[in-house]
């Protein structure tokens, strides 16, 4: 199974919408909550290539982008073959 990392912060709506459609898949993930952690905010930026903008997601080490993206690869049908791999 992949490793799904998502960040997020509180309150935020594309972050929930997110987390419903991995929970809707039955997919375990990890969140990380950059209000809440100290320093994770900067590790995120850092791997997502500057995006500071929260979700920022992905899939084995691969950004894969935001809620957008994570919602245009299962409308593409292109998420289940991310998660095999």
């Amino acid at each position: 199974m992949a490793k799904i990392e998502i960040y997020t912060s509180r309150l935020c709506g594309f972050c929930a919408r997110a987390k419903s459609l991995l929970d809707q898949k039955g997919l375990e993930y990890e969140e990380i909550d950059i209000g809440e952690s100290p320093g994770q905010k900067e590790l995120m930026v850092d791997r997502a290539n500057g995006a500071k903008t929260v979700p920022q997601i992905f899939i084995d080490d691969v950004h894969i982008g935001g809620c957008d993206d994570l919602f245009g690869l299962e409308a593409e049908s292109k998420l289940e073959a991310l998660l095999e791999s």
